[in-house]
């Protein structure tokens, strides 16, 4: 009778080895855990994407087709006044141009922060 017996064989060495290596991780399952959190994170902000590129694009039409209805105006001789005061009140250029720096300037600001991380040391 060895002390592995009395003490409930190997099943014991076994689960302390598990318990070892749950408490501390090797680097892949580091690595591993990591990508799967960032893969989490990007999979929830899936919505908010589909969500600001529908903006995007209800705001970016918009704007598009006010400018073309005030130029089709102004070369039939329409008065174009009140159209250019209401675009005006609604102050839809800055709508968009806000739209457009978050849009692309989000994407720009991501890229240059993480070429910045690349160049520091770990």
């Amino acid at each position: 009778m060895s002390v592995f017996d009395i003490l409930g064989g190997s099943k014991i060495i076994e689960k302390g080895l598990d318990l070892i290596d749950k408490k501390f991780p090797s680097d892949a399952q580091m690595i591993e855990a990591q990508t799967k959190a960032k893969t989490d994170l990007l999979s929830s902000y899936a919505p908010f994407k589909i969500a600001q590129r529908y903006l995007a694009l209800l705001f970016g039409f918009t704007f598009v087709a006010s400018y073309i209805m005030v130029l089709v105006m102004y070369f039939f001789d329409k008065p174009v006044g009140e159209v250019l005061g209401i675009l005006q009140g609604f102050k839809i250029d800055w709508i968009m141009l806000t739209i457009i720096a978050f849009y692309f300037g989000g994407g720009a600001f991501e890229g240059v922060m993480q070429k910045r991380n690349e160049g520091k040391p770990r």
